[in-house]
């Protein structure tokens, strides 16, 4: 057990991802690692669908109480700079089978934007989490601008900055 945590432990340090032949760094200043999922419509969607689009991407589930304390910003960020081209896009790491459960969710929580299923959670493997929520801010030619393990907090400044530059203006 202890050598399958120091394992773990030195991949993330070593920034190497698995799963898709190859390694790389998931690092603020470098392209984001692809990933692709269902929307709660049913429909695949991907990053890359969203290029030209400012995404703060945001990993949570449905029995994690931090990221229930997050979504209030998380609605605000949307809500103030969706009509300049930014989206907040939520991936639940929820089991398999829980849709109800997410869905209800979002609707007590009114969350005001799109929601990725990832229920083999893929996307921890891909961007290296080390647990929820964690949240990346991605520009509109698919690099990494900030990154955040824990909840975001109402006032960041340097998140609120990070959006404000990849918007541009």
């Amino acid at each position: 057990m202890i050598r399958g945590l120091v394992l773990v432990a030195a991949t993330v340090a070593a920034g190497c991802r698995s799963g898709d032949g190859g390694s790389a760094r998931v690092e603020v200043g470098r392209a984001a690692p692809a990933y692709s999922a269902v929307a709660m419509s049913g429909d695949s969607v991907s990053l890359d669908g969203l290029r030209g689009t400012v995404v703060l991407l945001n990993v949570w589930a449905t029995w994690c109480h931090p990221c229930r304390d997050e979504i209030p910003e998380l609605r605000d960020l949307h809500a103030k700079y969706n009509p300049r081209g930014f989206e907040v896009v939520g991936v639940s790491v929820d089991a398999g089978g829980a849709e109800d459960n997410v869905r209800a969710f979002m609707t007590e929580f009114a969350m005001n934007y799109p929601v990725w299923l990832d229920p083999d959670d893929r996307i921890s493997t891909r961007y290296l989490l080390v647990g929820v929520p964690t949240t990346f801010l991605i520009d509109r030619d698919g690099v990494l601008l900030w990154r955040k393990t824990g909840p975001v907090k109402a006032g960041d400044t340097a998140l609120t900055a990070a959006i404000e530059r990849a918007l541009g203006e």
